[in-house]
């Protein structure tokens, strides 16, 4: 009858030394490992010492009956956590409501045989290993940020690295995913290809992020294609290893999930602008789009950006030539100055709150 190799340790608090002595025996012959005490001080000292899996403890004792027991057990965290079952007489019975309302998790009434004995421990057991698992799926699900961090860190370094020069493509629109990226270095533009050759970009990723993830957790092909802006580095983490990883710890799933969540949002955003904002509105927010991801601090108003015209373009879904002159009108309002071939930022703010 015994549940699994592990030898478990049972308790008994009972003041009547021949049930004492009986059960034991009986606990014994089942490969139990057993204390004794025969009042309730006792009884909680060896609780307290031993921290048994499980204790079974006689309601009426000298001294300190078996409410009392329970009671002090509950005050200590590990010990509060021990299935416990009272041992009652017929005559005690109405005593069991008290008994379950300070946290009993059984009883067995006397005289019991054998194999009610075995059976309400071995219950009580299972139980206990259940919410052991439970708890120990929890504690995956609420992984500190630092626990993350270090598998993350884990994955990707045992990813294979791919190097890309600019604008090479990485997947196109249609494609069925076969890998998971993290961008160690450079910046990748997300965009959508129209039949007529335009472009319309949905995304920018920059260094230290991951991309290409939406797709495997969908089970379906890419939505868009994916190119660098410039020369890149790219970890390549297959798909298998990156679903094994969130199902072995759904905090990692909820880390993605989130993350999901947010590059939705920011599209409906983006589509609720082209709709409803003007060019110079789009544009300006294109350009605090691509700074955003860039910043070192959230604190800083200022900020220097490499971005092609083209690729502005297709962020604020207009016309190079419109790009152009909107850049132009920027610079003349001292919002953004040229410097070689980056633009700088001089005032987030202010760019951010330009009207429409």
């Amino acid at each position: 009858m015994k549940m699994a190799d592990k030898q478990y340790t049972v308790l008994i608090i009972e003041d009547n030394d021949e049930i004492r002595e009986n059960t034991r025996e009986v606990l014994e012959l089942a490969d139990y490992s057993v204390y004794e005490a025969a009042e309730g001080k006792t009884g909680v000292e060896l609780a307290l010492a031993h921290l048994p899996d499980v204790i079974l403890c006689d309601i009426m004792m000298p001294e300190l009956d078996g409410f009392g027991v329970l009671y002090l057990l509950a005050k200590h965290e590990q010990a509060s956590k021990i299935p416990f079952i009272f041992l009652t007489a017929k005559t005690e019975r109405a005593d069991m409501r008290k008994a379950m309302e300070l946290g009993a998790d059984d009883y067995l009434t006397k005289p019991f045989d054998d194999v009610e004995l075995l059976n309400a421990i071995e219950s009580r057991l299972k139980k206990r290993k259940q919410f052991e698992l439970e708890g120990s799926h929890l504690k995956d699900l609420y992984l500190s940020e630092d626990e993350q961090e270090v598998l993350l860190r884990e994955l990707v370094g045992a990813s294979r690295v791919k190097a890309c020069r600019k604008k090479q493509i990485i997947f196109q629109e249609g494609d069925n995913p076969v890998y998971v990226y993290y961008l160690r270095k450079g910046k990748v533009r997300r965009f959508l290809q129209y039949l007529d050759g335009r472009e319309l970009s949905t995304d920018i990723h920059v260094a230290d992020t991951f991309f290409g993830y939406g797709a495997v957790l969908r089970h379906e092909p890419y939505s868009d294609s994916a190119e660098t802006l410039e020369d890149a580095e790219l970890a390549l983490i297959e798909k298998e290893q990156f679903l094994e990883l969130l199902y072995r710890k759904p905090g990692i799933a909820g880390k993605f999930i989130k993350w999901l969540s947010g590059n939705i949002k920011g599209k409906e955003h983006r589509m609720l602008a082209f709709a409803y904002d003007s060019v110079r509105k789009r544009v300006a927010n294109a350009l605090i789009g691509v700074a955003e991801k860039t910043l070192a601090s959230s604190a800083d108003d200022s900020c220097t950006i490499r971005i092609s015209r083209d690729d502005l373009a297709s962020l604020a879904g207009t016309a190079n030539e419109t790009v152009s002159r909107m850049l132009a009108d920027f610079r003349d309002e001292k919002l953004i100055a040229k410097e070689g071939n980056a633009i700088r930022i001089l005032s987030m703010t202010k760019l951010r709150n330009i009207k429409q």
